[in-house]
C-alpha cells in the first residue's frame, strides 16, 4: 500500500531559497501574502529559478497559485512566462518545468491561445525545440487572466506529468514523455524573460 508526504511551502522565508538570476521581496499582491521574483540580468543566459533548499521531490502533487505579467519594459514577446520546475539537479543544472503564459489565455488569435501552457526539460528541450519537432505536443490552451491568481496543480508520476489549472477536475496539458526519465530532484519557482512573477504558499504531496 503506497503512503504519502505533505509538506507545506509558506515561501515567507528568503533564506530557503537558492535564488539563481533573480531579484525577490516578500509584498502583499491581490490580497494576500505573496513572494514576488523578477529576472535580475536579462542578458544573462542564467535559468531564472528560485529552489527550494528543503524540498525533494520524485513522484507527487504540486500545488500552488501563481500570477505573471509582461514588465514594462519587456521585450515585444514577453507573455507573462511563470511557473515552476521540479526534479531539479544540484545547481540546478536540469530540470523538468511547466509554465503558463498568461497573456495567451484570451488573446484573439487561436494559435497563441494554443501556446497558453508549455513543458519544458532544462537544458536539452527549451520550448522552441519542442514546439519544432513535435508542434502542439507539449503545449495547450487554457483560460488565462493576466495578473490574477492562477491555481495551478502538477501531478508527476514516473515519466508523466499532468497540469490542471484553477480547479479543473481534468488536465489541460499530458505529458507522457518527461525527458530527464525518473529522476529524483527537488523543487523551483520558474520565472520567464521579461516577467513580474508571484508565488503564494506551495504544497508538496510526495508519494512514495
Amino acid at each position: 500500500m503506497s503512503s504519502h508526504q505533505v509538506n507545506s511551502y509558506p515561501l515567507n522565508d528568503l533564506s530557503k531559497l537558492e535564488l539563481s538570476n533573480l531579484n525577490t521581496e516578500l509584498v502583499t499582491y491581490r490580497g494576500r501574502s505573496a513572494l514576488r521574483l523578477v529576472e535580475r540580468d536579462a542578458t544573462s543566459e542564467e535559468q531564472c529559478i528560485a529552489i527550494l533548499q528543503d524540498s525533494t521531490f520524485k513522484n507527487g502533487v504540486i500545488e500552488t497559485e501563481i500570477a505573471g505579467i509582461p514588465k514594462a519594459d519587456a521585450f515585444e514577446g514577453a507573455r507573462g512566462f511563470v511557473g515552476i520546475a521540479f526534479r531539479v539537479q544540484p545547481d540546478g543544472r536540469q530540470f523538468e518545468y511547466i509554465f503558463i503564459r498568461p497573456t495567451n489565455g484570451r488573446a484573439d488569435d487561436q494559435l497563441r491561445r494554443n501556446h497558453s501552457t508549455q513543458y519544458c526539460s532544462h537544458p536539452d528541450y527549451p520550448w522552441f525545440r519542442l514546439r519544432e519537432e513535435s508542434p502542439g505536443v507539449y503545449e495547450s490552451y487554457t483560460d488565462l487572466v493576466v495578473g490574477e491568481w492562477t491555481r495551478i496543480k502538477i501531478v508527476v508520476s514516473g515519466v508523466r506529468a499532468e497540469l490542471y489549472v484553477n480547479g479543473a477536475e481534468q488536465p489541460c496539458l499530458i505529458i507522457n514523455d518527461l525527458k530527464l526519465g525518473e529522476t529524483q530532484g527537488q523543487i523551483a519557482l520558474w520565472v520567464g524573460g521579461g516577467t513580474d512573477t508571484y508565488f503564494s504558499e506551495l504544497v508538496v504531496t510526495s508519494f512514495k
